[in-house]
């Protein structure tokens, strides 16, 4: 896997699985502890659906925009994502705005989905235009460049 388009899109795969996971767990608790369920207004389902289309749609776009228009999608979309998902996990129940912050299984995902996020925004950060890989056809783009030796 050396080509980072890839990386970052299965990076973003496994994000976005982490996210799902989370939230048909939280379900689970929601649905196992008696209590009744208040239906969400309109907005917050809105803003649910947003938040996990960056993800799903992160995946397609590492492999297929252009680098520059890729690093900045990443650096942005993972920073978003990052602070959406620190603020949920532990400002929002601290004011009383959600859940305490302290059910083992919401951490554990929240830590996972924060440390992908920040691996690919660090991948991003340090990508540069021309990536040297290993495959027969880098060798012309070499050669192109002025780049010689053995791989």
């Amino acid at each position: 896997m050396n080509d980072l388009r890839e990386r970052l899109s299965q990076l973003w795969l496994f994000a976005l699985l982490n996210y799902l996971y989370a939230d048909a767990i939280a379900l689970f608790d929601i649905a196992g502890s008696g209590r009744g369920f208040q239906p969400l207004p309109p907005w917050a389902l809105m803003s649910s659906a947003v938040l996990m289309e960056i993800p799903i749609a992160m995946i397609l776009a590492s492999r297929l925009l252009p680098f520059r228009a890729n690093r900045l999608a990443n650096i942005i979309a993972g920073s978003f994502l990052t602070l959406i998902n620190g603020f949920v996990t532990f400002v929002a129940p601290l004011l009383g705005m959600g859940r305490p912050p302290a059910f083992p299984e919401y951490l554990f995902f929240a830590t996972i989905e924060t440390v992908c996020t920040v691996i690919i925004i660090r991948q991003a950060w340090s990508w540069r235009s021309v990536e040297v890989s290993r495959s027969p056809s880098s060798l012309q783009a070499k050669s192109t460049l002025g780049l010689s030796g053995q791989l």
